[in-house]
């Protein structure tokens, strides 16, 4: 039985649309950067926008869905201290208490993208 596309073409969406939010809104995502990174805040940004694009990218495509699955789980736990550090650093009660009520999502974020990896299907094996 075939598996559905519509998780990988959700989660690929997902990541599309984050990833250009990143160059069109940066200044948001500026303030998730650690002082302690070297190069500049803008620089992590853009640069963090072009990791989600090309996540997106290979979630999207059948042939690169099994590694880009792996990458976006990879990406979102790679993103939890930045959103920690949004939650420690929020000025304003909503503020803080959104920013704590997303960090548990992270894990849903993480179980779906091995999900599309998991589903996805693996390359023909050629003799």
């Amino acid at each position: 039985m075939a598996t559905s596309q519509r998780p990988a073409h959700l989660l690929a969406g997902a990541l599309g649309f984050m990833g250009v939010l990143h160059f069109a809104v940066p200044k948001p995502f500026d303030g998730l950067i650690p002082a302690s990174l070297p190069g500049s805040r803008r620089a992590w940004t853009y640069g963090s926008g072009v990791a989600e694009l090309a996540v997106a990218a290979a979630v999207a495509t059948p042939r690169t869905r099994r590694l880009g699955g792996l990458a976006a789980a990879l990406l979102f736990l790679g993103v939890f201290p930045g959103n920690v550090k949004m939650a420690v650093d929020a000025r304003s009660t909503p503020q803080r208490a959104i920013a704590w009520a997303r960090l548990p999502l992270q894990w849903p974020l993480i179980a779906w993208a091995l999900k599309v990896r998991d589903n996805a299907c693996r390359p023909a094996n050629h003799v």
